[in-house]
């Protein structure tokens, strides 16, 4: 049997290898390696797969995030809404711009944000939304927007883990997440269902307006070299990067589906566990499974976990601390505030390896320890 890993980027480069090498040699070869034809062949490609007018490259997930906050304008101080129970990428850019995070309540089912929760945060301070499509299953957004229709709210759906997610509306319509609200974010960390070989991010709107924005932003500020209208950073993904991620973007689909398929491995393996609830899979998001997620039920998490290793299975615990207990919040006095779902699932859930390489022989052998660990 193959070793086990969270994540196999090695042996997925390996089926791709030929189309991977001859790409960045082309890029070598090019020599263009900022903004190369590269990147604007993949920003092109990716705008048509996910159904957006825009797609600005960026150099990292946590980028996309700032500098989407930053083109809406926000003043200091203003209230941005966001789930606790995320990475902290999604709040920490939030405090950095000298906004004020509000935390709000997940679904206990999806783990996205809870609707309900969200609408009862909004004050006369509030200017945005966070959404955040979390282990690669889609947010409720069809009541998010109407919220923040209703209350003049920008939305910024933090897509990072859900790249190739499609939304079903209630009218039956479908939008890849990323592509609903006002702007989406994404990730190119490795681990990610649409990885590159070093950091990567992306920004889509459809408002055009809002993309002129984003890209001077993103560029020192700048439209026109040396001239400055506003104050910016420096976020591009480098041709090498763009390059490796378009030749994975003609596979994303084939990877989603592989990961989907390991998760029905697991979930039949674990039917009728009542110290197991697995992921759960709304009929409005097609579930991508950046992670498969298990809520445990009268099991010693930590146990588990230790007893994986001692058999060479990678388990991981995400998120142990909520965004809402996390010292760098400490001046939001947010500690005490009472979010008991989120607080259950830092203290339940556990992942177990999810990627596109997982075989059945692998499978077989995850599943076997975790019953054995929970029915000993």
């Amino acid at each position: 049997m193959r070793p086990i890993q969270m994540v196999d980027t090695k042996t997925q480069y390996q089926k791709i290898k030929s189309q991977v090498d001859r790409a960045v040699i082309d890029v070598m070869e090019s020599s263009a390696f900022i903004n190369g034809k590269a990147v604007q062949d993949f920003a092109k490609n990716l705008a048509d797969y996910v159904g957006t007018k825009n797609v600005i490259p960026c150099a990292n997930g946590t980028d996309a995030i700032q500098i989407a906050l930053m083109a809406l304008g926000l003043k200091p101080g203003d209230e941005v809404i966001t789930p606790s129970f995320t990475y902290i990428a999604t709040t920490e850019v939030i405090a950095l711009l000298n906004l004020t995070p509000v935390f709000v309540e997940v679904d206990p089912n999806t783990f996205c944000i809870d609707p309900s929760s969200l609408e009862k945060a909004i004050t006369s301070k509030t200017k945005a939304i966070v959404p955040v499509h979390l282990y690669g299953h889609a947010a409720d957004m069809e009541p998010i927007m109407a919220i923040a229709k209703k209350n003049d709210l920008f939305i910024i759906e933090d897509n990072a883990q859900a790249i190739g997610c499609e939304y079903t509306f209630s009218n039956g319509s479908k939008k890849k997440t990323g592509t609903i609200g006002h702007i989406g974010t994404t990730s190119f960390y490795p681990s990610k269902n649409l990885g590159g070989f070093g950091d990567g991010g992306a920004i889509f709107t459809d408002d055009d307006e809002l993309a002129v924005k984003i890209r001077m932003i993103a560029n020192h500020g700048q439209s026109k070299q040396y001239y400055h209208d506003v104050v910016g950073c420096n976020s591009r993904l480098d041709s090498i990067q763009a390059a490796v991620l378009d030749i994975k973007l003609r596979h994303l689909d084939e990877y989603n589906k592989a990961r989907r398929e390991a998760a029905g491995y697991y979930d039949r393996a674990f039917a009728g566990q009542p110290k197991i609830k697995t992921p759960f899979r709304h009929d409005n998001s097609y579930h991508v499974f950046h992670q498969y997620t298990l809520q445990l039920n009268g099991v010693d998490r930590n146990g588990l976990k230790e007893f994986l290793a001692s058999h060479n299975i990678p388990a991981m615990i995400y998120y142990p601390v909520p965004g809402h207990k996390q010292k760098m919040f400490e001046q939001f006095n947010t500690a005490s505030l009472d979010m008991p779902v989120t607080d259950m699932l830092t203290e339940k859930v556990i992942s177990l390896p999810i990627h596109t390489e997982l075989d059945e022989e692998q499978l077989q052998f995850i599943t076997s320890k975790v019953l054995e660990f929970i029915n000993k």
